[in-house]
């Protein structure tokens, strides 16, 4: 405990003076009713509509994020958790009577849904306002109060984020910090009862071992490769429109984008045609009219560029083609929405998750290769599986893992708030959204209340032969 509290000391004052002032109200805030908590997040929906002009001049400042996907993503999905929250948060506040074994005769229990505390949530830059929002609702809801951390690669959005809180919450209720990775750390050492951070693995190994330090629950949402894996009776159309929709919204950067394509190779040829028509389509039929589409988002930074360029000319450089796109421009961070063939699994763009707008389509003559591949790379946060066949499906469903998967379309569980969204392995640990967000934020109390009849004292001591017989007697019972 000394070496935690030694951390404590070398966070900066207004971060742990913030922290205190959450600590200090959290009681408080946990014995409020749904009624109470819904009415903070009525007030939330509503400056929401009435800013969301506002929220998209700040994603279209940070990266060109087109209005469109700014209501489809981010708004939507927040208005849709806010929205189920309502409906359901009075009946998942209600303890949850439990069944009585025989042994326990003259004792009810129930399980009770108690805030875990004063939780921190730390969110990505790639979809700023959803990913902190949404997690915030559930922490509410739950009854906790919130430390928020946006990320410092939107500073427009990080600071309309900041706004919109201090608008809605008392600042001992919930609070966001704004600032680079100095801030992250210093949060880090604090005493959270609950971490919830979505980015990537590297840093939430760190928020896990803050999390192990002090005794806390963690909630991580990371990444990895997701891949698409068509059979031969997937429809190519349908699957190359869906696919290039996935992979292309937010300029490739999305956690469940599709990373990558496994294609038979009889339909190899027909598939990359159908994704060439279906870019060409989406965002025109020239390099120079994807370049001028308003549809179509920047890399967030420089170095998300340099990145995702670098994996791309060093596959092409090994021989790989380009079907579409390919074109680039270091000044306004624009990689054309791009489609590459004759891609190996051990090309440079399979080495980490891609994360831009850059599809590579693998060929494969039997099944049996994309099994073992997808097993060998690590459970990815999604899997997209296109077949009319069912049989299909169930094998891929049953010998590979991943976070949720999607049948003939990509990236839609996550916007269905009955699912529990979440990683498994490498692609993160928990869940949120709807009642699995209520869940992750609360701790399941277990409570048993004695009656005035009990058999307790039969198993007392001291141990006579009477008590030994019906101690065995009890255990025949489940033999």
């Amino acid at each position: 405990m000394r070496v935690v509290k030694q951390e404590e000391e070398l966070v900066p004052q207004g971060l742990r003076e913030a922290f205190e002032r959450l600590r200090a109200r959290r009681w408080e805030v946990g014995k409020r009713g749904p009624g109470e908590r819904l009415a903070r997040l009525e007030k939330l929906k509503a400056l929401i509509l009435e800013r969301r002009e506002a929220l998209a001049q700040a994603l279209h400042a940070d990266f060109r994020k087109p209005v469109a996907e700014v209501e489809a993503t981010e708004v939507l999905p927040v208005l849709m958790e806010l929205e189920h929250v309502r409906k359901h948060l009075k009946g998942w506040m209600k303890p949850r009577k439990v069944s009585t074994p025989l042994v326990l005769t003259g004792t009810s229990s129930h399980v009770r849904y108690e805030p875990r505390g004063v939780v921190l949530v730390m969110a990505p830059w790639n979809y700023p306002f959803n990913l902190l929002v949404a997690p915030l609702v559930d922490a509410v809801a739950a009854g906790n109060t919130v430390l928020c951390k946006p990320s410092e690669k939107t500073p427009h959005t990080s600071r309309f984020l900041a706004q919109l809180v201090r608008d809605t919450f008392p600042e001992d209720e919930v609070h966001v910090v704004e600032g680079g990775t100095e801030v992250g750390e210093a949060l880090l050492r604090l005493p959270f009862d609950h971490f919830f951070f979505t980015g990537g693995p590297r840093v939430g190994r760190r928020v896990m071992e803050a999390a192990a330090r002090h005794l806390a629950g963690v909630t991580l949402e990371l990444g990895g490769k997701s891949p698409a894996i068509l059979d031969t009776s997937a429809d190519l159309e349908a699957a190359a429109e869906r696919v290039a929709w996935g992979k292309f919204l937010n300029g490739g950067q999305t956690c469940i984008a599709p990373d990558h394509v496994w294609v038979h190779a009889s339909q190899e040829e027909a598939f990359l045609a159908a994704l060439k028509a279906a870019v060409e389509r989406f965002y025109g039929r020239t390099e120079e009219a994807r370049r001028a589409s308003a549809d179509f988002c920047r890399m967030v930074d420089d170095g998300a560029f340099a990145r995702v360029r670098g994996l791309l000319d060093r596959t092409v450089a090994q021989g790989a083609r380009v079907v579409v796109g390919g074109s680039v421009d270091a000044e306004t961070r624009f990689i054309a929405p791009t489609v590459v063939a004759d891609v190996t699994p051990d090309a440079p763009l399979m080495e980490e998750e891609i994360f831009g707008p850059v599809l590579p389509v693998l060929r494969y003559e039997s099944l049996d290769e994309v099994v073992t591949h997808v097993r060998a790379g690590g459970k990815p946060l999604a899997l997209y599986v296109f077949s009319q066949d069912d049989a299909v499906v169930e094998r891929l469903l049953q010998e590979t893992s991943a976070g949720g998967t999607c049948v003939n379309t990509v990236v839609l569980h996550n916007v269905n708030p009955h699912l529990p969204f979440g990683g498994v392995g490498p692609s993160g640990l928990g869940a949120y959204h709807g009642e699995a967000g209520f869940k992750a934020f609360s701790h399941e109390r277990a409570v048993l209340r004695q009656g005035r009849t009990s058999l307790a004292h039969l198993f007392f001591p001291p141990y006579t032969g009477k008590a030994r017989k019906l101690a065995r007697l009890a255990s025949r019972l489940f033999e």
